[in-house]
């Protein structure tokens, strides 16, 4: 029906509409994806780097513990050097897993949109502050689904954590067996294991949350017919405008051919569909130039002007087809071409009783 063709979306967006969409910052993205791959990296970098920061707990305990810092807790001099000397271990502690969750951070935005800088999703919007649209959009059916979204994402995980602690059940009930040092290894050992299994499962719903963020936005940007058209007229241009800069381009050739082919010492043409002004003036240049040529109704009007100024026209069609094809106007011909014009311009000479350069 008509009105299917003006108001359905059944169109593929176009690759405008996805740059125009791109250059707003509606793109898909998932925030769970996000945070899965930024909690199963800071739970990899823990495990690396979780000894050293034991340790550098250890120094810093000991620093503040041992008074070294703080001779004389009432002078503000020695409490900031404490406090400096321990903001500057747990610092070192600190930044190697802060770094690395942040490099994370950033290549999991790049690997869901690449490289994207636009500051208008930041511009503040009066029509977001309603709190009658955030009504509707908290009870709309895209906010139904992203909260049926989070509550299956929290049941899964809640499951998976569930299973894992009751397969490690034994473990822990173990525990109480062990000495300090052991009991704290292997309870580090049981909540690291539990730690990765639970990321390894958010990082899953992270991928799966993403392509269905690039399906949903795919279908948000798709395009009735109507609007599939309209975007090509704005790519190609309006007609009437289109029309118009033809008419004016047409007219400034024209204009050229009436002052340049007057020039010309012959017409080499084709006979019908090419013609091919060439100039000859042996004291300022090296080879016969072409000041214009034209095809079909251009042709036809070279020929016109020619005859209006009793320029010679010779009919040559491989010569006029080459020429054509090789040479643009204000250029020189190539010395390929030499010996054939340079027997028409001897032809022309000839008839003209002008004497050959």
């Amino acid at each position: 029906m008509p009105g299917d063709d003006f108001g359905e979306k059944t169109e593929a967006p176009t690759p405008r509409r996805l740059q125009e969409a791109r250059d707003e910052g509606q793109v898909a993205k998932s925030q769970d994806f996000t945070a899965g791959l930024t909690l199963l990296g800071a739970v990899v970098l823990l495990s690396i780097f979780g000894h050293q920061m034991l340790a550098g707990m250890k120094v810093l305990i000991q620093t503040m513990m041992s008074g070294s810092f703080t001779p004389n807790a009432t002078r503000a001099g020695d409490v900031w050097r404490l406090w400096e000397v321990a903001g500057t271990l747990a610092v070192k502690m600190v930044l190697p897993v802060a770094l690395g969750v942040m490099v994370l951070a950033l290549v999991a935005g790049f690997l869901q949109v690449g490289v994207l800088v636009t500051f208008k999703p930041l511009m503040p919007k009066f029509s977001k502050l309603s709190p009658i649209s955030g009504f509707k959009n908290l009870f709309s059916m895209r906010g139904l689904m992203r909260l049926g979204m989070s509550v299956t994402k929290v049941a899964i995980v809640s499951a998976v954590a569930a299973v894992c602690i009751k397969w490690d059940l034994p473990k822990v009930l173990a525990l109480i067996h062990l000495d300090a040092a052991a009991l704290l290894a292997a309870a580090s050992a049981l909540v690291w294991s539990l730690a990765i299994k639970i990321a390894a499962v958010l990082l899953i719903l992270g991928l799966l949350d993403l392509a269905y963020q690039k399906w949903q936005n795919h279908q948000e940007m798709k395009m009735s017919k109507q609007e599939v058209k309209d975007e090509f007229k704005r790519m190609e241009g309006d007609p009437m405008i289109k029309q118009r800069r033809a008419q004016v381009a047409k007219q400034i050739a024209m204009q050229r051919l009436r002052q340049d082919v007057p020039k010309a010492d012959v017409i080499v043409t084709n006979p019908t569909h090419f013609a091919i002004a060439l100039q000859y003036d042996g004291t300022k240049m090296t080879a016969p130039k072409v000041v214009a040529k034209g095809a079909d109704m251009l042709a036809m009007r070279i020929r016109q002007i020619a005859v209006q100024h009793n320029i010679p026209i010779v009919e040559r069609p491989p010569l006029a087809r080459g020429l054509y094809r090789a040479v643009e106007v204000g250029q020189e011909i190539p010395a390929s071409f030499y010996a054939a014009v340079a027997e028409i311009l001897a032809y022309v000479y000839r008839l003209s009783g002008r004497k050959s350069a």
